[in-house]
């Protein structure tokens, strides 16, 4: 059953054709060809297919005559690892005899010395006391014989650790009657890697290649990682056979302070989201082919796969059919993470496009003394990126949690929202205090406080603030063209982040003109789309004319200075057409000689600083 059931999803397997292609190459070139790899590392976000890819180069190293084991987070040790490779192998033909001895004893010897443990807390005259309970299972940890902490030992008390387990050294010392069984017990994976090592020599006789998969290495890489890079590239175990193939896949990339050196004899294996061509593909081998269920589906998954997976599988006739899949998403993404404290930080961190220290104490509630440890913590998470000073989340991550924080609680997500807007307000008002309106614009820390605050804005009351970002966008315009650019990216981040098409829609087209015509293409498409005042209205065409100015268009430039005059006979500002108008004429008149300046505007009609009105 379980190998029919795996034929089947073979069947419907899509994409992923250049990772499968390199690795099925690889075990076509011998391991003493410079281009053969000995290490494949697949990483990349929760739910973007690794673990499936690993099991279709799994079937694929089977199709090559392989023989092949596979581990994932369901061992807690070395040894259970062992045991697990043991198993499987022998499953294929492949007895491990004397590692089986070995691991059986080990099993024996620890439940004799967790015994020995709680005897000698027994033979206390007072009964066990706090301390000796701390001290016998800090000694237990140590030797990796608790349960789901011997992998992360590290993060106990280093001195209790040692103390503990040279306690329990001594008991076993006494107790056992050979030396071999107390390293078993103490140092498991030293006396069961060599004797791992010289079966996988036995058993490459008699098959082409032995592949290892080592799956959620986020997982068991903190026990796993030292231990493979001694035994694929140290000699403290012996020796490894040369045609074993290791493949590990994880969230995060390999450590390259670790295996840095080595990097010329494994291969790196970054997975995305499906493109839209793969997530079509997938779709159609289920079935899903109509183009709105499609578009949906596209939009809703991102291209992640195990989301496109779980909607193809509804068989969905119609948008209307397809549920919002961000739950199962985020789900994924904190799949390890119980704390909920450290969830809901996750969660608050989604909503500012971007974080720092500062940013973070303004989305997390949490006491003063633990926002270094639990930004730390978030730092760390694999879908969280350093750019800079700064990070930032995953996009694809990011707009799941920020599609699910919207959908559960809609008054939740406006409060947020609203909260930051208002933290991000009073840091642009600070920024602001004593300075004159002239210089806000031309100051980057000050451009980034402005942006950050529109956009939430924008996802708290889009139809309000609204008109005021559109009223921004001209003061960027006339800043330059990457402000303008940036002022309708915001626009175009906050109607998707917050689902609101006018928004989105203003985005895309103030985004494509300035792409397309530059400044005056993007405030002719403002000026005629939006329900501007008159004040607004002449701005814009002051704003418009300069830009114009600047390209040499001069009579165009001068036709929307005199219809800013019209509009807004008050605005100083739009006097500049009448100046050049009057510099052009004289210079007609003089037959093209050059005149000399031309009267200055009164200080009536001076120009006015920059995002003033």
């Amino acid at each position: 059953m379980q190998e029919l059931i795996r034929q089947r999803r073979r069947a419907g397997f899509v994409g992923r054709g250049d990772e499968r292609a390199a690795f099925r190459r690889n075990l076509d070139l011998a391991p003493e060809d410079e281009r053969h790899r000995f290490l494949f590392h697949v990483h990349g976000n929760a739910g973007v297919g690794k673990t499936f890819l690993v099991r279709e180069l799994e079937q694929v190293a089977r199709e090559k005559g392989a023989f092949t084991a596979y581990v994932d987070e369901s061992v807690g040790s070395v040894q259970e690892a062992l045991a697990a490779i043991s198993r499987q192998l022998g499953a294929q033909g492949c007895r491990f005899k004397e590692l089986e001895r070995l691991l059986a004893t080990h099993r024996e010897r620890r439940r004799e010395a967790e015994a020995a443990a709680v005897a000698t807390l027994e033979a206390e005259p007072e009964g066990p006391s706090a301390g000796s309970m701390a001290a016998a299972r800090a000694g237990l940890a140590g030797l990796g014989m608790v349960p789901g902490v011997g992998a992360f030992a590290g993060a106990l008390d280093a001195a209790q650790l040692a103390q503990g387990a040279d306690r329990l050294r001594a008991g076993l010392s006494a107790r056992f009657r050979s030396q071999e069984d107390v390293q078993l017990v103490m140092h498991p994976e030293r006396v069961l890697t060599p004797v791992l090592l010289d079966e996988l020599t036995d058993a490459a006789a008699a098959a082409p290649w032995i592949v290892l998969f080592f799956d959620t290495y986020e997982r068991t890489g903190p026990f796993f990682d030292g231990w493979l890079l001694e035994v694929m590239t140290g000699d403290r175990y012996g020796t490894l056979p040369a045609t074993v193939v290791v493949v590990t896949a994880g969230q995060r990339p390999f450590d390259t302070a670790r295996w840095g050196a080595f990097a010329d004899f494994m291969t790196d294996v970054p997975l995305e989201p499906f493109t839209e061509a793969e997530t079509r593909g997938l779709l159609a081998g289920k079935g899903v082919v109509a183009e709105p269920v499609v578009e949906e589906v596209l939009r809703l998954t991102g291209g992640l796969p195990v989301l496109v997976s779980t909607l193809a599988e509804q068989r969905p006739t119609g948008p209307e059919d397809i549920g919002d899949p961000s739950a199962t998403a985020v789900e994924r993404f904190l799949k390890w993470e119980q704390d909920p404290v450290r969830r809901s930080a996750a969660l608050a961190c989604s909503l500012p496009r971007h974080l720092d220290m500062d940013v973070f104490r303004a989305a997390v509630d949490c006491p003063d003394d633990e926002v270094e440890q639990l930004f730390a913590w978030l730092r760390s998470l694999p879908f969280v990126t350093d750019h800079g000073d700064r990070l930032r989340y995953h996009d694809l991550v990011r707009e799941a949690m920020l599609r699910m924080q919207r959908g559960r609680s809609p008054r939740g997500w406006v409060q947020q929202q609203a909260r930051l807007a208002r933290i991000f307000g009073e840091w642009r008002a600070e920024a602001e205090a004593g300075r004159a309106d002239g210089e806000l614009w031309a100051d980057e820390e000050w451009r980034e406080l402005r942006l950050a605050e529109s956009y939430h804005l924008l996802c708290a009351q889009a139809r309000v603030v609204l008109p005021l970002v559109l009223r921004d966008f001209m003061d960027a315009c006339d800043t330059d063209d990457v402000t303008a650019a940036r002022w309708a990216r915001t626009l175009l981040d906050a109607g998707r982040d917050g689902h609101m098409e006018a928004v989105s829609r203003w985005g895309n087209e103030l985004s494509r003109t300035l792409t397309e015509g530059g400044v005056p293409a993007a405030l002719a498409r403002l000026l005629s789309r939006a329900a501007l005042d008159e004040p607004a209205q002449a701005h814009a065409r002051v704003v418009r004319g300069s830009a114009l100015r600047r390209l040499g268009a001069l009579e165009e430039a001068l036709r929307e200075y005199d219809r800013a005059v019209a509009l807004d006979p008050g605005l100083a500002r739009a006097y500049r057409g009448a100046f050049l108008r009057a510099r052009r004429t004289r210079r007609l008149r003089s037959g093209g000689r050059r005149a000399g300046p031309g009267p200055r505007a009164g200080a009536g009609q001076c120009l006015r600083p920059l995002g003033a009105g």
